[in-house]
């Protein structure tokens, strides 16, 4: 890294400015409105700039830096059906071979769309395990990657035993009401074990490690997202100018950070992310930056281990984040018995990423006072808390449909 790029990112982590809009101030958390020389921003076009500057900084801070798309990259629809679950969609599963080659990296995408909308907008996900544990579907090719051992594998390969064993029974739901949902196993990307990031698509960059901005597991599972939606711009059946990038917990700090990275997105989900997702640091609650780093050594960056113990004193924070996908819709779950994941930080998150959507012509989050179980709230960002633990229930499903139909139809 250059002299200049080292006093650009050493002014970035010195500036640390207060933003007071909601439940009590945080003192010194970084205003998304002010450039890294002071100056306010006031306008879109300013606000362009600063964007840039923000993408910089968690790129080189915390997330890592990641590689354009692959030139040799191809795509092969190798299954469809137009009776998938018993005639309620198409099926369609497509292999991406990330550098063109057969025996290379490569993840596949299982796609089901409801059969009674031409063209529809759809939810785009990671799965924690094979496509094959999305439903009951016999149809759909069993992963071949490695997957955490279970009573469902054998030697870190899935077995039959693993269909439909994390099936989302809400996948009914998402059809009937009019959107295609797409998933893609994480593991085929980057499998979720510190393997000195040497497996999965790591293996294809290897010149991306040994620096403090590494191309990191978070950073390679956002990465995949978008590769799955340059396929998607190819297929004639999707709209995707309509894409809603959804995760939940580790794959929620995924999807987070492809919606903010890449504009294509039309929507982010965020079904409690936690750490590392939309949640403040500074509030010092949940989960800790000392925590993430330990347990998940792969997950971030190497730069973003030196923020050890620095959670209260953090330079830059999550709400950054959620600006940076402004003036996009985004949606944020929370749970009440998910403490770890921090609800109250988690719309925090929202709150102070609303000025940034304001100075572009909506109301982000109308609320500062975070709302009461089951009472969503809904601007350009929306914020949801329901009962019960970490999980996806259909409450919450029910939430991210109502807020695509709100910006979709």
């Amino acid at each position: 890294m250059s002299v200049k790029k080292h006093l650009i990112i050493g002014l970035i982590l010195l500036l640390s400015v207060f933003c007071a809009c909601a439940q009590g101030s945080l003192t010194g958390l970084a205003d998304p409105l002010i450039f890294n020389d002071g100056t306010p921003v006031k306008t879109a076009k300013q606000w362009h700039q600063r964007r840039k500057e923000l993408l910089q900084l968690f790129t080189t801070e915390m997330y890592g830096g990641m590689p354009a798309r692959p030139k040799n990259m191809t795509f092969k629809v190798f299954e469809s059906s137009n009776n998938a679950l018993g005639g309620l969609a198409t099926r369609k599963q497509v292999t991406v071979y990330f550098n063109g080659k057969a025996d290379g990296p490569q993840m596949d995408i299982l796609i089901y769309l409801p059969n009674k909308v031409k063209k529809p907008g759809l939810i785009l996900q990671l799965g924690f395990n094979g496509n094959q544990t999305l439903s009951n579907d016999t149809a759909v090719k069993l992963s071949a990657s490695w997957v955490p051992n279970s009573k469902t594998s054998v030697n870190n390969k899935a077995t039959e035993e693993s269909r439909g064993k994390t099936r989302n029974k809400d996948l009914e739901i998402i059809l009937n009401r009019g959107y295609g949902f797409a998933t893609i196993y994480c593991g085929d990307i980057d499998p979720d074990f510190d393997d000195g990031f040497k497996n999965g698509v790591h293996a294809l960059y290897p010149e991306l490690q040994g620096s403090g901005n590494n191309f990191s597991t978070i950073g390679a599972w956002a990465w995949g997202l978008q590769r799955a939606l340059d396929y998607m711009e190819t297929d004639k059946d999707v709209n995707a100018k309509k894409v809603a990038v959804f995760g939940f917990s580790r794959l929620g700090k995924a999807a987070l950070w492809a919606g903010a990275t890449d504009e294509r997105f039309a929507m982010v989900l965020s079904n409690e992310s936690g750490a590392g997702g939309v949640r403040i640091f500074r509030r010092g609650k949940g989960e800790d930056i000392k925590h993430l780093n330990n347990a998940f050594p792969h997950w971030f960056d190497v730069n973003f281990k030196k923020y050890i113990g620095k959670d209260t004193i953090l330079p830059f924070d999550q709400h950054l984040v959620i600006s940076m996908i402004a003036p996009r819709p985004i949606a944020i779950g929370s749970a009440e018995g998910d403490q770890y994941s921090d609800p109250e930080g988690e719309f925090l998150g929202g709150v102070y990423a609303t000025p940034v959507y304001k100075l572009l012509g909506s109301n982000g989050l109308p609320v500062t006072q975070m709302p009461g179980l089951n009472k969503p709230v809904a601007g350009q960002i929306k914020y949801h808390i329901r009962p019960g633990n970490h999980d996806v229930l259909t409450y919450d499903w029910e939430q991210y449909l109502d807020f695509m139909d709100k910006h979709f139809i």
